[in-house]
């Protein structure tokens, strides 16, 4: 049976780290070969496999203990026993390098050098919607000369407010046939009228009539992408918060945040004849006074 290093797969040397180091390694590996910063190389596409495949096993604790058994048996023996030649090998290396460097310096010293060109960086302003689903975005570049170079460029789902996203070789052209610099996009994920974002969070309002909010109901809440029912505790206030956990966005690591409605208590603008006859009759009958409360 063909065994996979999960660890190294993950850029991780040994089977001693936590949990949340394995996220953290797990993240990194992932943008590094996420598909679509890297169109068309098919390694990178087994790689992200691989990759995904490995945190499923090491980020569960139960998993991850039945596969350290196998990776001691299998690795950590042999990472114990090459530890010393792995070391060595080091340095031989650095040795043929600084040899070779050497044996080409006097046949570059009157060549001028080529210098990469430039990045360049800018930002784009996308919805919550957009960011959550991700989308293709064209962007209109003007180049030195004056001219319009059009570029589609993926946003993928549950891209982090701020993150960057690098398009290799597309910055400005380089002098002496150098590389092209890279052009570097940050992704500002706006508010909307629904949601706002913070964090991994999604805040939106829950509006609710006077008697739902002293009588207590059942009330739909909106997510970004399905509808979840909660319950009204009586005599909620406005402003007060409830939160309904892993309803909120998620990442592209697939963890997700909450949903926090705000309550938001509503009087109507207009009442019908028998509407207003029973406001009236709750003034009359009701001792509740909040401008008494707070004296």
């Amino acid at each position: 049976m063909v065994v996979k290093n999960y660890y190294k797969i993950l850029g991780l040397e040994t089977n001693h780290v936590s949990i949340e180091e394995i996220k953290s390694a797990y993240r990194q590996a992932a943008k590094k070969y996420h598909p679509d910063l890297n169109v068309g190389d098919s390694l990178a596409e087994e790689k992200i496999k691989d990759i995904n495949e490995a945190y499923k096993t090491l980020s569960v604790p139960a998993s991850k203990r039945k596969y350290d058994r196998l990776w001691n048996s299998r690795f950590g023996k042999a990472q114990r026993a090459f530890a010393g030649k792995e070391k060595k090998e080091t340095i031989i290396n650095m040795f043929l390098g600084n040899i070779e460097k050497e044996e080409t310096t006097n046949k570059k010293i009157n060549k001028k050098s080529a210098t990469k060109g430039e990045n360049v960086e800018t930002q784009i302003n996308i919805g919550i919607q957009e960011a959550f689903y991700g989308m293709e975005k064209i962007l209109s570049i003007r180049t030195a000369e004056g001219k319009i170079r059009k570029l589609t460029v993926t946003i993928p789902q549950g891209i982090s407010n701020g993150e960057k996203i690098r398009l290799i070789g597309q910055g400005k052209q380089s002098e002496n046939g150098g590389k092209n610099g890279d052009l570097i996009i940050k992704i500002n994920i706006e508010d909307d009228h629904q949601f706002k974002l913070k964090g991994h969070d999604l805040y939106t309002d829950l509006l609710l009539t006077p008697w739902e909010a002293a009588l207590g109901a059942r009330a739909n809440v909106t997510s970004i992408d399905e509808n979840t029912k909660i319950y009204i505790p009586q005599g909620i206030q406005s402003g007060e918060r409830i939160k309904i956990p892993g309803k909120g966005y998620r990442g592209v690591d697939g963890t997700r945040g909450d949903l926090v409605a705000e309550i938001k208590v509503v009087v109507p603008k207009e009442l019908t004849m028998q509407e207003r006859q029973m406001f009236e009759k709750l003034s009359k009958i009701s001792n509740f006074n909040p401008r008494k409360e707070k004296i």
